[in-house]
């Protein structure tokens, strides 16, 4: 498909046949169909085919989706075009707008140069017109073809036939009429190159649409080794089954969802419910595929494999979040259903009416390529493009990626942000918090003893301990208890450290959400120390100026409740959902949706992903995971809650900027077009002013480069 025009014939047609309901999205390449039960699927292939297009089946992936690279209308196919045509087109124009540069056989030259463009270069949309023409229908390429083709087989037939072709021809600049030794091969070129650029702005973008599910199938693991007649065998992931006994030892990733059936370990399953804090399991405890073991050893038996398991289920929820999303639709698209064609027909029009007012040949034919030459949409096709390369550059700058006009779009409508807690608001990442030693203990020893018996261990909550001291003190006999903490000898004291319950000690409360660790050395009790996920410093003010935006923040976590208001009292929020899941995170997101708000969701987890794709916006942080920042439409790379500010702001004037573009590009068309069918605009003089056109477009555009 080479614009939401094809989409929309495909629908049509796909609704038509009966009792199904379809609806197909262009960015993602993909239609969702409900038909009654029994129906043969070629009826619905058959269809596509009888529209002009071509479509497959889905079939069951592990790995990644549809790449858009390919076909004609294609990101590097028209990427390698638009290269080519700009190269080959720059001189054309300075030949036919120069008079100094027009040497003595300088039209044949510009011939030479011009042909290459609008055959190959032009080729996708003489293409798709062609296809278009076919089934009776006309889109942008359909206009686009036929206003180059007629610019090109004009000057073709002025070089052979009307006495363009003599060596020492210059162009006569006249504001009306036009004779037939004038040509017009640079609007042909420059035209071709313009569009193709933006056809390629917009295919790299929907190259993108499947990167989130690629990042996300690709955390699962590869190979995993199972426990067949007592012995370990290693075997690629997708031949486990139910019920087989598998390993995991500490920093693997578990293969696929299961019960464990021995050991005891702590596991990170931060991917699912975005808490840092891994999660301790032992006998008879549910495991999930693509967590992270990184404690004991474990044996672990599969209760769920490949589209069953909550990894795929995961990817699922992600892909029909993004296929759910309102389809995108540029006023160039938008217009095409009635502009095509009228115009066409006003060109068609004038050709005859000239002939049939007494004017001659000539005459009808130059008004009527001058209605296609200004009509075509040069300046309309470079109206978003322009300020989204302008915009996403600034953005760039700013630490901000904005992946498409869409994303603009969104920022203007959305009331609601939902933030997400751990990695978002806070840091996500274990801290020290508080030390606290029992009476006549000094707070150095405290630490010392704790610091050199947690740092043998890789448990998060060990590492932020271990983080009290630059360099703690070596430790011997070292034992880790899965669950319960870590033992050892620490400058001649038998030091343990971990749950309060384990060393069989009575721990005064601490005023501070976190998790406490009580500290032993030989056998008496010597203080405690909390760790916790720490709030960003600048997030109290981002949620503040995010107000000031007019928007209501939403905080979103699968953090437990005390935790959850602890965070949201400090930072400022006051509505807040806690212990949450990640379909939960999704139907959250939903509700807000359907209570007529338009949301912008700001995630960094896995956990995250499936609500990012649904929401109105969706806002990653740069420091989160690939499959997060995949499913984004706008990605933070400072991590930081504040660059969101700025991101708003930014999407919000690239927008205003875009629409004035639009209004300019169009208006500028329909207001010309009087004059073109009236015989006052020589088709070169509608060149020059549509490269005009064009140039104001991009200069408005670049006035977003200071943005601040």
């Amino acid at each position: 498909m080479s614009c939401t025009a094809c989409a929309a014939r495909i629908e049509k047609k796909l609704n038509r046949l009966d009792g199904v309901e379809a609806s197909v999205n262009y960015a993602t390449e993909k239609a969702t169909v409900r038909v009654p039960e029994g129906t043969d699927h070629q009826v619905l292939l058959d269809a596509v085919a009888a529209t002009g297009y071509s479509a497959t089946l889905p079939q069951e992936h592990h790995g990644g989706a549809h790449d858009h690279t390919d076909g004609l209308h294609g990101a590097a196919s028209m990427r390698r075009r638009a290269l080519v045509s700009g190269v080959l087109s720059l001189p054309v124009l300075v030949l036919s707008m120069v008079p100094a540069t027009q040497l003595p056989g300088w039209q044949w030259l510009a011939l030479a140069l011009a042909t290459p463009v609008v055959t190959w270069g032009a080729w996708p949309f003489h293409r798709a017109a062609a296809t278009n023409l076919r089934h009776g229908a006309a889109t942008m390429d359909t206009l686009v073809s036929v206003g180059v083709g007629a610019a090109y087989l004009w000057s073709l037939w002025a070089l052979l036939l009307g006495g363009a072709g003599h060596v020492g021809m210059r162009m006569e600049w006249s504001l009306t009429g036009g004779g037939a030794h004038e040509i017009y091969l640079e609007v042909a070129a420059v035209v071709t190159t313009f569009v193709l650029l933006g056809h390629y702005l917009e295919a790299n973008a929907k190259r993108q649409s499947s990167a989130a599910l690629r990042a996300l199938l690709d955390l699962g693991a590869k190979d995993v080794a199972v426990l067949r007649d007592g012995l370990e065998t290693r075997v690629p992931v997708d031949d486990v089954r139910v019920g087989d006994l598998f390993v995991v030892r500490p920093g693997e990733t578990i293969a696929t969802d299961g019960e464990v059936v021995e050991g005891a370990s702590a596991v990170d399953e931060s991917m699912l419910t975005g808490e840092s804090v891994p999660v301790e399991v032992d006998e008879g405890r549910a495991v999930t595929g693509a967590t992270v073991n990184v404690g004991g050893r474990l044996v672990v038996r599969a209760t769920a494999v490949g589209a069953d398991t909550r990894l795929a289920q995961m990817a699922r929820l992600v892909e029909e979040a993004q296929e759910g999303k309102a389809e995108v639709q540029r006023l160039a698209d938008r217009v095409a259903a009635w502009f095509v064609p009228a115009v066409i027909a006003l060109a068609v029009a004038t050709f005859a009416g000239w002939l049939l007012l007494g004017g001659t040949l000539t005459q009808a034919f130059v008004a009527s390529v001058a209605v296609l030459i200004i009509a075509c949409p040069c300046a309309l096709g470079l109206a978003t493009p322009t300020a989204l390369m302008v915009g996403t550059g600034r953005g760039a700058q700013l630490g901000v990626l904005i992946k498409g006009p869409q994303v603009l779009e969104s920022t203007r409508r959305i009331d609601t942000v939902v933030l997400d807690k751990t990695g978002t608001v806070t840091t996500g990442e274990m801290r020290v918090v508080d030390v606290r030693p029992v009476p006549g203990v000094d707070v150095g020893r405290l630490r010392a003893l704790a610091a050199g018996v947690e740092h043998a261990s890789e448990h998060p909550v060990a590492r932020a301990v271990a983080a009290l001291v630059d360099q703690p003190l070596p430790v011997q006999d070292f034992a880790n208890h899965p669950g319960q903490g870590v033992s050892g000898v620490v400058d001649g004291s038998r030091v343990r450290a971990g749950r309060a319950s384990w060393l069989g000690h009575d721990v005064a409360p601490v005023d501070v959400v976190g998790t406490t660790i009580a500290v032993e050395a030989d056998g008496r009790l010597v203080g405690t120390v909390t760790v916790a996920d720490t709030v960003r410093p600048t997030s109290r003010q981002a949620v503040a100026d995010l107000r000031d935006l007019g928007l209501e923040p939403v905080l979103l976590t699968g953090d437990a409740r005390r935790v959850a208001d602890a965070v949201a009292a400090e930072v400022g929020i006051e509505r807040v959902e806690a212990e949450v899941t990640p379909d939960d995170k999704l139907r959250a997101v939903q509700r807000l949706q359907a209570e007529g708000r338009v949301v912008a969701m700001v995630g960094d987890g896995v956990n995250d992903a499936a609500a990012l794709a649904a929401a109105d916006l969706g806002i990653a942080m740069g420091t989160g995971t690939d499959v997060a920042i995949a499913a984004s439409d706008l990605t933070l790379v400072s991590g930081d809650l504040s660059a969101a500010v700025v991101a708003v702001r930014l999407s919000r004037a690239t927008l205003r900027t875009i629409r004035t573009n639009l209004v300019w590009a169009f208006g500028y068309n329909v207001a010309a077009l009087p004059l073109a069918v009236a015989g006052l605009l020589n088709p070169m003089i509608a060149g020059v002013a549509m490269a005009a056109s064009s140039v104001l477009v991009v200069t408005n555009s670049l006035r977003l480069r200071r943005f601040d």
